[in-house]
């Protein structure tokens, strides 16, 4: 069941969207096991993922978004789970280092929320913690939406699951690994908008290539 909303989802993602790679020569062969660092623009992100990378996914989805029986039927069979905001529990953390260890590709949009400008923002904390937790490489993903059904998707190098290894008492650990991740994808993204002759999105207004909501 997996594999056919998988296929039918590259099959249209590449109708729709005029997809560009960079760098894709960074996408690992591994078919799971590691995290998939990326900023959050659309709703639609997660499944443009999946139609440019092999392996089973995982990812947290917000509860609202399983109010819809079949909706949350849909997005389950695609490796959501939800994560109910504020809750306070670990369960986001246990059930996404659980996933990394069944060998699934977990998906994780560290700034928290999608970004309204386009602007990459301060990096949770979450996403260090899962990584360090499952011994987990990070590799950094950067998408930009454009005119025309544009998208452009810049892979970085995988970080190693030791340059993420954190000791979670001490904050200053934990701050040095997000910006590390953080740091990754501001420069792909710089690297796109220099590729594509446009200036860096700026908090002040949306950028003028695309609608960074859905």
């Amino acid at each position: 069941m997996y594999l056919f909303f998988r296929k039918l989802l590259d099959i249209f993602f590449h109708i729709k969207y005029k997809i560009n790679l960079i760098d894709p020569q960074n996408i690992p062969d591994m078919k799971g096991g590691y995290i998939i660092a990326c900023n959050h623009q659309k709703y639609a992100d997660p499944p443009m993922l999946a139609a440019v990378i092999r392996g089973k996914f995982s990812f947290m989805a917000k509860e609202e978004l399983f109010k819809n029986p079949f909706f949350a039927w849909l997005i389950r069979r695609c490796g959501a789970f939800p994560v109910t905001r504020g809750a306070g529990d670990d369960a986001p953390i246990r059930m996404s280092v659980e996933a990394i260890q069944k060998n699934r590709i977990l998906v994780i949009f560290p700034e928290g929320t999608r970004s309204a400008t386009g602007v990459i923002g301060r990096m949770k904390s979450g996403v260090v913690l899962i990584a360090s937790q499952a011994a987990a490489p990070v590799l950094p993903v950067c998408i930009r939406y454009g005119e025309n059904n544009r998208v452009d998707i810049a892979f970085g190098e995988m970080i190693p699951a030791e340059q993420v290894k954190i000791d979670e008492n001490d904050r200053r650990s934990m701050r040095a690994a997000a910006k590390r991740i953080g740091d990754s994808l501001t420069g792909l993204q710089k690297k796109i908008y220099t590729q594509a002759g446009l200036p860096l999105p700026t908090a002040e207004k949306k950028s003028a290539d695309g609608d960074g909501d859905e």
